[in-house]
């Protein structure tokens, strides 16, 4: 009797061992949505669904294109409503010098989205507008030109949607193959597997890899036409993470991260001292208007952020912190919102049929 007793209950904390350890791993693996992307210079992810609970941005009007809002009105998708999470994947293509113009590089991007879709309307909008169709993995996998280049789009599954604007079919096809392999016998590209483990736990935003591909010219970093002493293929790991329990008054905060991997410590402690530097010099900046006494609230805002920014180099290192609370952040998009200023806005709401075509 004791013999069979014994063999149930070993078998059951077998079971429950097995599942702790599945739920460990997938608690610490990188989220699927960034494990289907294809190789990439960079990788940026986003958890809009916690966002959206948190800032509740859906609510508010959106100033939408012709070409997004016939999008809306065909398939029933609203983004900042049904997305929940995605992840975009940024390629760095080297073009070869012509007679008109130098050597330099395009960037690309291939996304992945998880939300609520309606998979009906959605692959009649797709199926109306790709100018060609292949099947790869069992998935059809619609060509949809955009100007100049080519969007490719396939449903993976009836929550998820790959898309890519790279010149060859290769990343959909990549990210096709990455989706029919299990969750966790999916680790992603080899970006992923390098610094995933680099991300603060629980950010609700992160990005890693050259940051600075959106923004670089002549090998230089370039932010709101300002140079950073940094070149443009550094490797960087940014986040952003909302702290609810600091700033209650306030609605709680948000803090940015972002971390450079030098070369070596002298190379991290050139890159502190260099931005500590261009800091000191952005905090020096009057930012009240001309004709005012004293700064409005988005300036204000601004300079209180700056004034609580800290960089610190720690051995191969650069790391810069800052933190706002939400109601400066509120201040600030306020002070920017093209909806506010009088743009053509579109309700969250979709229409109720789809758009002629």
């Amino acid at each position: 009797m004791r013999k069979r007793t014994l063999i149930p209950l070993s078998i059951a904390s077998a079971v429950i061992v097995a599942l702790g350890i599945a739920v460990v791993i997938r608690k610490e693996a990188p989220p699927e949505a960034a494990r289907l992307l294809p190789e990439s210079d960079a990788i940026v992810y986003v958890r809009l669904k916690e966002v959206r609970s948190l800032t509740h941005f859906d609510r508010n009007p959106v100033a939408r294109s012709p070409a997004l809002q016939t999008f809306i009105d065909a398939t029933g998708i609203v983004p900042e409503r049904d997305i929940d999470s995605a992840a975009f994947a940024l390629h760095r293509v080297p073009v070869a010098a012509t007679r008109y113009e130098p050597a330099h590089a395009e960037l690309y991007m291939s996304e992945v989205f998880v939300g609520r879709f309606d998979g009906e309307r959605l692959l009649h909008y797709l199926d109306s507008t790709a100018s060609s169709r292949e099947t790869y993995a069992g998935r059809t996998v619609y060509s949809i030109p955009m100007g100049d280049q080519t969007l490719r789009v396939a449903m993976l599954g009836y929550d998820t949607i790959a898309a890519s604007n790279m010149p060859t079919s290769e990343q959909i096809h990549s990210m096709l193959d990455r989706s029919r392999a299990s969750a966790l016998a999916t680790p992603g590209c080899s970006l992923l597997s390098a610094r995933y483990h680099d991300v603060p736990l629980l950010a609700e935003a992160w990005a890693i890899g050259h940051i600075g591909l959106p923004f670089s010219q002549n090998g230089q970093i370039a932010v709101l036409g300002t140079t950073l002493p940094l070149p443009e293929d550094s490797d960087l790991v940014a986040s952003l993470s909302y702290l609810g329990t600091e700033h209650l008054l306030a609605g709680g905060s948000v803090r940015l991260r972002v971390e450079q991997f030098a070369p070596d410590p002298t190379a991290a402690q050139h890159t502190t001292d260099s931005l500590n530097t261009l800091l000191s010099l952005l905090r020096g900046i009057d930012l009240t208007p001309p004709g005012s006494a004293q700064p409005d609230s988005s300036d204000a805002a601004i300079r209180s952020i700056l004034a609580g920014t800290k960089l610190q180099q720690h051995d191969d290192r650069a790391v810069l912190e800052s933190t706002a609370t939400v109601e400066q952040l509120k201040a600030i998009f306020a002070a920017h919102d093209p909806a506010a200023a009088g743009a053509p806005t579109a309700s969250a709401t979709p229409a109720t049929s789809p758009a002629s075509k």
